[in-house]
């Protein structure tokens, strides 16, 4: 399945279904995920039905390119729940049969009859979070699986889908750039297509946060950092999966369509608690957020029809943003003819003259092919970036 690099933000539409539920929480993790000891399925996957629904009546009928099921643990969610999920989506949108259709997975909460099933469903890549093949650091993560029940989730994976990613995360407490080239150099002997490979970072109101305050660990100096990151970029590139995010390689052709969508600008609907979505209309952005706690979203949908708590027009100004953000992180960096059919002007226009002429002398930005990049000095640094481009 091939992914055009100019492919238009504005041609994609893609569902998010987001599951929240986990086995145990990790303690590096902030997203929304819950641990249940009980899970009425038949109820959630009401409640799912029910919100795809509601908004099938403004967007219902366009084309799907890509669905999504995160979490929390998606693997989970009963393959009956994923199956229904899709029908419902066939049923409302026109979901052809070469849309990308993810589901994220844990190793320990998979088995054999269960991937089985999401297969049977529509599910056609998988994403797993193995997260370290190292035991010693699957422990201090929190993850409830070894390297070896991993590996068999990951035989597992490339048995039943004809895409499969995985993620590691790097830049652990004492973690030597020999130690993760050595870690990293086995992972891409697997075989797999797209690798996820993320820099440990310390999110506020986690348990690591207070770990770290109070200096049970530390992360490896910034020098030290960098030189992972530019470690990680060469050693996939010369395996044939370049970076084509800051966090992300693929071989050619196979990226996230899904995660694209959201880098490049496209559309996207928010289902389940907490999740967000973007839609368009008459040139107006909305963004959606759908209640984050569990029981209040199912109560809220069961009374309602729909779970959303918030929904406000996003200002040109911060669309502009948004569209600088999100497509700073690509290698091909923000398409200048995207960005101005999504937002309606010229892309220089929208950016700080003093700030792009200083880092473009800089060496830190550079245009290509019509895109305006960060090079490889400046992407480590893509934040300090974005203070100096954005007005």
């Amino acid at each position: 399945m091939s992914v055009s690099k100019h492919e238009s933000g504005d041609n994609t539409f893609g569902i998010y279904v987001h599951w929240p539920f986990c086995l145990s929480k990790c303690p590096y993790c902030d997203f929304n995920s819950h641990v249940a000891t009980a899970i009425d399925h038949e109820q959630w996957r009401k409640a799912l039905l029910a919100e795809l629904d509601h908004f099938a009546e403004e967007t219902g009928g366009r084309e799907v390119t890509s669905v999504f099921f995160g979490g929390g643990t998606p693997s989970l969610m009963e393959p009956a729940t994923t199956e229904a999920v899709l029908g419902r989506i066939a049923q409302k949108w026109r979901l052809p049969d070469s849309a990308e259709i993810t589901l994220e997975a844990n190793p320990g909460a998979v088995d054999a009859e269960r991937f089985a099933g999401f297969k049977a469903a529509g599910v056609n890549r998988l994403s797993l979070g193995v997260q370290a093949l190292d035991d010693a650091a699957l422990k201090f993560l929190g993850r409830r699986h070894d390297q070896t029940e991993a590996l068999r989730a990951l035989d597992l994976a490339r048995a039943n889908f004809p895409r499969v990613s995985f993620d590691l995360i790097y830049a652990r407490p004492g973690q030597t750039a020999q130690q993760w080239e050595a870690e990293l150099t086995r992972a891409l002997g697997f075989g797999t297509t797209h690798l996820s490979l993320y820099q440990l970072t310390i999110e506020d109101g986690t348990p690591f946060a207070g770990s770290y305050r109070r200096g049970d660990f530390a992360l490896p100096p910034d020098d030290d950092a960098a030189e992972l990151f530019e470690l990680t970029r060469d050693l996939c590139a010369a395996a044939g999966l370049p970076a084509y995010e800051v966090s992300n390689h693929a071989a050619p052709g196979e990226q996230s369509r899904h995660n694209l969508l959201y880098w490049q600008g496209g559309e996207w609907l928010g289902i389940g608690p907490g999740a967000h979505g973007r839609l368009r209309r008459n040139n107006t952005t909305r963004a959606l957020r759908q209640y984050r706690a569990p029981v209040r979203w199912l109560e809220t949908v069961e009374a309602q029809g729909h779970g959303t708590e918030e929904e406000t027009i996003v200002s040109s100004a911060d669309y502009e943003i948004e569209l600088v953000m999100m497509g700073l992180r690509l290698d091909e960096g923000v398409s200048a003819a995207r960005f101005e059919s999504l937002a309606g002007r010229r892309l220089d226009q929208a950016l700080d003259p003093f700030g792009l002429r200083t880092l473009t002398e800089g060496g830190m930005v550079e245009w290509r092919d019509d895109h305006l990049r960060a090079t490889d000095a400046g992407m480590p640094i893509l934040n300090a970036l974005l203070a100096r481009l954005l007005p």
